[in-house]
């Protein structure tokens, strides 16, 4: 079984939500990402998503959006991100990895290559967020060959269609964009969140994971009440942007270790209230 599905079993069977931070890869320093990813697992981050500079991420807020700018800026590129998957591997087998990123540098380094030494550095899945599902079949099937999974994004305006292609490609999990507009922005609206998240089931077959808005253990909480995973992307890279290279793992790991209390606390009042 891959690493993704097994993680989600495990803590369905527990009856526990996912944990899945995003970092940049390089980012706040060449030198902490493995670090970083070291304690956030550790901590119970359950995936994580690892971010691939671009120098026009579109869909990602100025927090992001400086993150990438950073990492470019010190020469952080497809193989290096690769060359860090490699190194947490050594520390790390079992935290499922997802590359997440955008079509230009996954082409530019070659989509066979990538997705080959991708398999080999350890990764799980790939998130590109300009790869729509009806238009890149022929990668998804390159990525189920090498046993990675397809990750798609929905959001409140994809179309019952959308549900639909994501559904019949898609792997490991979708991840629900819970708010219009770009990362680290807006107000969540968490009725909204579980109105649209049984129409995503309808036609979607694996877990759903729900981003975008959520930056403390407070609005975690209340998407895990609806979700099956929660992802933290704006909030961390923010939190991590003036530490040093030895503080940002520390601080990543208290992070993580909040917010996952927070998710674990409230399955375990959700029990204990079913058995009352």
């Amino acid at each position: 079984m891959r690493r993704i599905a097994a993680t989600f079993e495990a803590l369905q069977r527990g009856r526990r939500k996912a944990l899945i931070p995003f970092i940049h890869a390089g980012d706040p320093h060449v030198e902490s990402t493995v670090d970083i990813l070291c304690a956030m697992a550790d901590a119970g981050a359950d995936v994580i998503e690892l971010g691939v500079p671009f120098s026009d991420p579109m869909a990602d807020g100025p927090v992001i959006q400086k993150a990438a700018e950073r990492a470019l800026a010190k020469g952080i590129g497809m193989p290096q991100v690769l060359d860090y998957v490699r190194r947490f591997r050594e520390r790390n087998t079992i935290t499922p990895v997802v590359l997440m990123g955008y079509a230009n540098p996954v082409e530019r380094y070659g989509i066979d290559r990538f997705v080959a030494d991708a398999k080999s550095a350890g990764v799980d899945g790939v998130l590109v967020v300009d790869y729509p599902p009806e238009e890149c079949e022929a990668f998804a099937r390159t990525l189920h060959s090498h046993q990675l999974d397809p990750i798609f994004l929905l959001a409140p305006t994809s179309t019952v269609q959308r549900m639909k292609d994501v559904g019949r490609i898609a792997s490991g999990y979708v991840y629900y964009v819970s708010l219009k507009g770009v990362t680290g922005a807006g107000h969540l609206d968490i009725g909204a969140v579980a109105d649209m998240l049984p129409r995503i089931r309808e036609h979607v077959h694996v877990p759903v994971g729900v981003g975008f808005g959520i930056r403390d253990a407070a609005t975690a909480k209340a998407v895990a009440a609806v979700s099956d995973a929660v992802v933290i992307g704006s909030a961390l890279v923010q939190l991590l942007e003036r530490e040093t290279p030895d503080h940002a793992p520390l601080v990543a790991g208290r992070f993580i270790a909040e917010i996952r209390a927070a998710l674990d606390n409230a399955a375990l009042d959700t029990q204990t209230g079913e058995r009352a």
